[in-house]
C-alpha cells in the first residue's frame, strides 16, 4: 500500500483524510511494515465505507487487514440511525459470528504430550469438520427456531452444554432480537444437521499450551498460567449465516435507489436501520448469531466428552466466547453525548475495558478477554481490553494474523502433507479431511501474529496478556 497518502498521527496510526462523497477519515492502525504490506484493495474499501450514510466517527481497519466483501476483514464501522445510519450484510459478512473461545484446563503441556496422537486422533474423529460437514444432531421445524431464538442457552438447555458456560459468553450466551422468521427455509434447510461441526476454510480447534506471560495480573485474573494446557475453538454459524448473507445482500442490492442510497460498490448494499429491510436482516443476522453461539457450545460439549476419555479429572472452564463477524446495537460516546449506534465488526473482536457493564463481575477488573487467532502452527495470542480502545475505535480490536495472500496462491506454493510434515517436526499434529484445506492455511499464508498483537497493543486497542502455541489443530 502507498503509505503517502496518509498523514501519520502515531507510529500505530494512520488517517486519509475524508474527500468527497466520504463523510468520515478512514484510519488504519499499523506499524509501517504492516501497512506497507496490506493491499492497495483495504484503502479503496475502506474509503467506500467512509461515504455510507449515517456512518458516525472514521472507517477503521485493525492491524491485520486486508481485503473482503465490501468491508476490508478487520473493518469496522459504527452507524446512528436517527441520522439516516445504515446495516450492510457485506460488513457483517458470509459468516455472520464466526468467534473463538478459549477453553482452560489444569493440564500441563507435559500431560498433552504423553498422549498427543491418540488426543489427536480422538478429537478428529469425535470433531465433525470440512466441507459439508454434519453432525449427529438433526434439527426440524420448532427445534430449529427454537436455537435460532435461544443460542448456547438452548444448547445448555439441551444438554449438549454447561450452564457454567453462558456468564462467560458474549450476550450470556443468547442475542436478544432474533427473528427466525426472517431467516429463509434455504438457510434453515442448509444448518439442518450442522450444528456442532468446525466447517471449513481457517476454523479449527486447537490444542494449545501457554508459551508466554505478558501480563501476569490479568493472566492470574484470567486463570492462565504458564505451561498451561488450553484449547481453542474457532468456528462460525455454517451454512445457515452464508446463506443468510448472500440472501440479503441480493435485497439489499435491489432496494438501495428506493432508499435513495448510491453504492460505491455493489458489495456494499446496505438498507437503513429504521426501515422493514433493515430490521429484517438484523432479526435474521441475530439468528445467525445464536446459530454460531450454539455451535461453539455443542463443540466444547463434543470436546468435554473426549477429554474425559483421556483426564476423567480435568475440569474444562470458559475463559472466554466472542464473536468478530457482527453487527452489534451498543453505547458509544459521540462528542460527549451517549448515543446508540449499530457497530459493525467484520474480522473485528470487541475489546471492552476494565469494568464495563456487559463483563461479568469476575473479569471486570482486567478487562474482556480478546482472543487472536494466530496461522496453523505458529500460535495465538490472549489479550485484554483497554480504555483507550473506545475512542480508538468503538472498543473494537484484531481478530486473527490476517492473510498475507490469497488461499490459491497459496494452494500453488504448499501441499497439504508437506505443511502436516513440516508442523509434525516442529511438536504440531495437525488433523483435516482436506489435504488442499491444509495448504491453502499453511503458516506462510498469514501474516506475523506477533507484529498484529504487538501493533494492536501499540494503537491502545487492547494489551497482550499471553501468548498460545499449538500441540494438536484438527482443521476444516
Amino acid at each position: 500500500m502507498d503509505i503517502s497518502r496518509f498523514e501519520k498521527t502515531t507510529d500505530f496510526c494512520w488517517t486519509l483524510a475524508p474527500t468527497a462523497p466520504m463523510r468520515v477519515p478512514a484510519v488504519i492502525y499499523a506499524d509501517e511494515p504492516l501497512i506497507a504490506a496490506m493491499d492497495e484493495k483495504v484503502i479503496e474499501q475502506l474509503s467506500n465505507v467512509a461515504m455510507l450514510p449515517g456512518i458516525v466517527r472514521a472507517a477503521y481497519a485493525m492491524p491485520d487487514a486486508h481485503w473482503g466483501y465490501g468491508f476490508p476483514i478487520g473493518g469496522v464501522a459504527a452507524f446512528d440511525p436517527d441520522a439516516g445510519g445504515v446495516v450492510s450484510a457485506g460488513g457483517v459478512g458470509f459468516d455472520v459470528s464466526c468467534g473463538v473461545r478459549l477453553l482452560l484446563t489444569p493440564l500441563t503441556r507435559k500431560d498433552i504430550e504423553g498422549r498427543q496422537d491418540d488426543l489427536a486422533d480422538a478429537l478428529f474423529e469425535a470433531i465433525p469438520a470440512g466441507v459439508g460437514s454434519h453432525s449427529t444432531i438433526a434439527l426440524f421445524g420448532t427445534e430449529m427456531d427454537d436455537m435460532l431464538t435461544g443460542g448456547a442457552l438452548w444448547a445448555v438447555a439441551s444438554g449438549w452444554g454447561e450452564e457454567r458456560d453462558l456468564a462467560r459468553i458474549e450476550e450470556q450466551g443468547c442475542m436478544a432480537g432474533a427473528m427466525p422468521e426472517y431467516v429463509s427455509n434455504d438457510a434453515k434447510r442448509r444448518q439442518r444437521k450442522e450444528i456442532g461441526t468446525l466447517g471449513s476454510g481457517n476454523h479449527y480447534l486447537e490444542v494449545q499450551y501457554v508459551s508466554e506471560i505478558l501480563d501476569r495480573k490479568t493472566a492470574a485474573g484470567f486463570g492462565l498460567s504458564k505451561g498451561q494446557a488450553v484449547i481453542s475453538i474457532h468456528c462460525g454459524s455454517r451454512g445457515l449465516g452464508h446463506q443468510i448473507g448472500t440472501d440479503f445482500l441480493r435485497a439489499m442490492a435491489v432496494a438501495a435507489r428506493s432508499f435513495g442510497i448510491m453504492l460505491p460498490d455493489r458489495e456494499l448494499a446496505c438498507a437503513p436501520i429504521k426501515s422493514d429491510l433493515g430490521q429484517h436482516y438484523l432479526g435474521a443476522m441475530r439468528s445467525a448469531i445464536n446459530c454460531a453461539l450454539a455451535n461453539r457450545e455443542v463443540l466444547t460439549h463434543f470436546t468435554r466428552q473426549v477429554f474425559a476419555r483421556f483426564f476423567p479429572d480435568a475440569a474444562l472452564d470458559l475463559l472466554y466466547d466472542v464473536s468478530h463477524n457482527t453487527c452489534k446495537e451498543e453505547t458509544h460516546e459521540i462528542e460527549g453525548v451517549a448515543k446508540r449506534l449499530f457497530v459493525h465488526r467484520k474480522g473485528a473482536t470487541r475489546a471492552f475495558a476494565p469494568d464495563h457493564p456487559d463483563l461479568p463481575d469476575d473479569l471486570k477488573p482486567f478487562g474482556q478477554p480478546v482472543l487472536i487467532g494466530g496461522s496453523m502452527g505458529t500460535g495465538s495470542y490472549v489479550l485484554a481490553g483497554l480504555p483507550a480502545s473506545e475512542a480508538a475505535a468503538f472498543s473494537s480490536a484484531c481478530h486473527g494474523a490476517g492473510r498475507a495472500m490469497s488461499r490459491t496462491e497459496a494452494g500453488r506454493r504448499w501441499k497439504g502433507r508437506q505443511v502436516q510434515n513440516e508442523l509434525r517436526g516442529l511438536g504440531v499434529i495437525v488433523k483435516s479431511p482436506s489435504s488442499r484445506g491444509i495448504a491453502e492455511e499453511a503458516p506462510g499464508a498469514y501474516k506475523d501474529v506477533s507484529a498484529v498483537a504487538m501493533a494492536a497493543e501499540q494503537a491502545g486497542l487492547a494489551r497482550r496478556v499471553a501468548r498460545l502455541k499449538p500441540l494438536v489443530c484438527v482443521k476444516g
